[in-house]
C-alpha cells in the first residue's frame, strides 16, 4: 500500500478472453466394461440408456450410482462372438421402445414392457442379401454404423457402408428406400479393406419434419437427400469450397464429376447433427465445425 500522504496507486485492468469450460455435474460411472458407442434420452424425460459393443443399460438420471442391464448379446465363450451392437436409440414418442442395430446388418426393436432383459425383439429389420452380390467384404459393408428414428417414431434411417435405407417401423421384411451413398466405391473395396478405411463408421441423421436426410462420405464430401423427390445436394465441408459448386441435382445425376481414385480418404464427414426444428447441419470435418443452413425455394 502506498504510505500516507503519497500517491495513490490503482490495479491495473487487463481484458482476458472468456472460456468455456464444461463441469460435470454427475458421473454414472462402472457399468460398462467397453467403449459406450451410444447414449439416448427416453421421452418419458427420467431415462436414458446407454450401449458398449455387447450390452445396452438403463439408467434413471437422478441415479448414478445403478443402473439396470436390458441387452446382453455377451456370449458364454467370447470365441463365439459373432456380433456387436453399433448403436441404440429410444424411440422419440414411446418410452418403452428402443432400437439397437448390429454388425449383422440387423435392427432390432424391443419393448421393454415384455421383459425386464430384453433377448426377444418386437420387431427385427434386415434386408435379405442378394446372392449374386456376395462377396469376401460383404459381412463387413453390411455392418450398421448408425440407425435414428424419425422424430415422428414411423421411420428408422440406417446407414451401412455403402447405403442408407429408410424402413417404416410397420414394413420389417425390406426398407422403404435404399439409397446407394458409395456405389462408386465399390470396385475399391480391396484397396479400402486393406488401408481399414472400410471400418468407417458414418452417421446419419433426419431433418425435423423427416423430408431430408444427411450422411457423410470421403474427401470431406457429404449429402443432403430429399428421399421422398429423389433429389440430393452434394456440399464439400471445406472453408474455400464456394457455394456456387453446391450441386442440387436428381438422385440419377449423383456423383458424376467423382472420381474414386482421386478421392482423399483421409478427409471424411463422419459426425453430424440436423437442427430439430430448422434447416440447418452441423457438419465435424478434420478439425473444423461447418453449419449450413438451407435456402427457402422462394429466396
Amino acid at each position: 500500500p502506498a504510505s500516507v500522504g503519497g500517491p495513490l496507486s490503482f490495479p491495473d485492468v487487463t481484458t482476458t478472453e472468456t472460456s468455456v469450460v464444461a463441469t460435470p455435474k454427475k458421473v454414472f460411472a462402472n457399468a460398462h466394461a467397453y467403449h459406450i458407442n451410444s447414449i439416448s434420452l427416453n421421452s418419458d424425460g427420467e431415462t436414458y440408456i446407454s450401449a458398449d459393443d455387447l450390452r445396452i443399460n438403463l439408467w434413471n438420471i437422478e441415479i448414478s450410482e445403478q443402473s439396470f442391464n436390458i441387452v446382453d448379446i455377451k456370449p458364454v465363450n467370447m470365441e463365439e462372438l459373432s456380433e456387436v451392437i453399433t448403436s441404440a436409440s429410444f424411440h422419440p414418442r414411446h418410452c418403452n421402445l428402443f432400437m439397437y442395430s448390429s454388425s449383422k446388418g440387423s435392427i432390432k426393436l424391443n419393448d421393454t414392457r415384455q421383459n425386464a432383459l430384453c433377448d426377444q425383439h418386437a420387431k427385427y429389420f434386415e434386408e435379405p442379401e442378394d446372392p449374386s452380390t456376395k462377396s469376401f467384404f460383404s459381412e463387413i459393408i453390411s455392418s450398421i454404423s448408425d440407425a435414428q428414428f424419425s422424430r415422428d417414431g414411423r421411420y428408422i434411417l440406417s446407414r451401412d457402408y455403402l447405403t442408407l435405407k429408410v424402413w417404416d417401423i410397420n414394413m420389417e421384411g425390406q426398407p422403404l428406400k435404399t439409397i446407394k451413398i458409395h456405389e462408386h466405391l465399390r470396385s475399391k473395396l480391396c484397396d479400402l479393406y486393406e488401408s481399414d478405411f472400410i471400418f468407417d463408421k458414418f452417421e446419419c441423421h433426419l431433418s425435423g419434419d423427416g423430408s431430408k436426410l444427411i450422411t457423410g462420405s470421403y474427401h470431406n464430401i457429404f449429402y443432403s437427400y430429399d428421399w421422398q423427390n429423389d433429389i440430393v445436394t452434394t456440399i464439400e465441408a471445406n472453408k474455400t469450397y464456394p457455394t456456387s459448386k453446391i450441386k442440387t441435382v436428381p438422385f440419377a445425376q449423383r456423383n458424376k464429376d467423382l472420381n474414386a481414385d482421386t478421392l482423399d480418404y483421409n478427409k471424411k464427414c463422419l459426425h453430424m447433427a440436423y437442427h430439430p426444428n430448422q434447416d440447418l447441419i452441423a457438419v465435424g470435418a478434420s478439425n473444423n465445425l461447418f453449419l449450413y443452413e438451407g435456402i427457402p425455394e422462394n429466396d
